[in-house]
């Protein structure tokens, strides 16, 4: 099986797996005489112990929106614990970049549509469904991304499911069947049955030392069974004429 995800992995385009040409090119383009609030107003309108990681001005269906992740060291003391204590939880807040109001996170019916204009095709939508956490039934591809998000599968032929991340307003993953299959045999390959991603796992480094132990016990038993061949070989003027009469 190592083998057979080699090779799919090999003749497959990285592209194609993260569904790059199912997503529409593109992307938000601002007037220069666009009147947007000073970010610093919306800042003020935080948590007083917030710390700033990150501004963006994105679109949200032709709505240019400020984008701040912040960190919230009070959350964290209420929900933190171990060696994690001192650190904050890190949040999102989305605000309308042209009046500075806070606003909530995505809709599903916002959701919906940005899924949609996202997509390269003109589809339908089969479903909808809302994730608060990974490995969630039928959405473990879903994994290292932002929580909550809202999960809108096209009616198409890829089955391609566009993940979009509530409280960020935008489209994270892309996943369809070519993707569902690569992670099948990446899995395999890398033999973490739950997170497919641990390369440092007991089971694979079990397999890989025996594997090792296979390949040159193979090589010693060549070696072996070859030379004794040759022992038993009996060489052509060895051999006696039989006596006739």
């Amino acid at each position: 099986m190592w083998t057979v995800g080699g090779i799919y992995f090999s003749f497959s385009d990285i592209d194609e797996i993260h569904g790059d040409h199912q997503r529409k090119p593109g992307g938000m383009a601002l007037e220069s005489n666009l009147e947007l609030v000073s970010p610093a107003e919306v800042m003020t309108q935080l948590p007083g112990t917030a710390m700033i990681t990150s501004l963006k001005l994105i679109d949200i269906l032709g709505t240019p929106h400020y984008q701040i992740t912040y960190h919230a060291s009070d959350d964290h003391a209420a929900h933190g614990s171990g060696h994690d204590q001192g650190q904050a939880a890190a949040r999102t807040q989305l605000a309308v970049a042209a009046s500075g109001e806070l606003r909530p996170a995505l809709s599903e019916e916002e959701a919906t549509e940005l899924a949609r204009q996202s997509f390269v095709d003109s589809v339908g939508v089969a479903r909808v469904e809302y994730i608060t956490q990974e490995n969630m039934t039928g959405h473990h591809e879903y994994r290292g991304s932002a929580l909550p998000a809202w999960a809108v599968t096209m009616e198409h032929p890829t089955q391609t499911t566009v993940y979009v991340a509530a409280e960020q307003g935008v489209v994270t993953k892309f996943r369809n069947d070519k993707w569902r299959v690569f992670d099948f045999l990446w899995m395999l390959h890398t033999m973490d049955y739950q997170g497919r991603d641990n390369f440092g796992n007991l089971l694979l480094r079990v397999f890989s030392i025996a594997g090792i132990v296979t390949i040159l016990s193979g090589f010693a038993l060549f070696f072996v069974s070859n030379g004794a061949s040759r022992k038993n070989k009996v060489r052509p003027h060895d051999r006696r004429r039989p006596v006739i009469g």
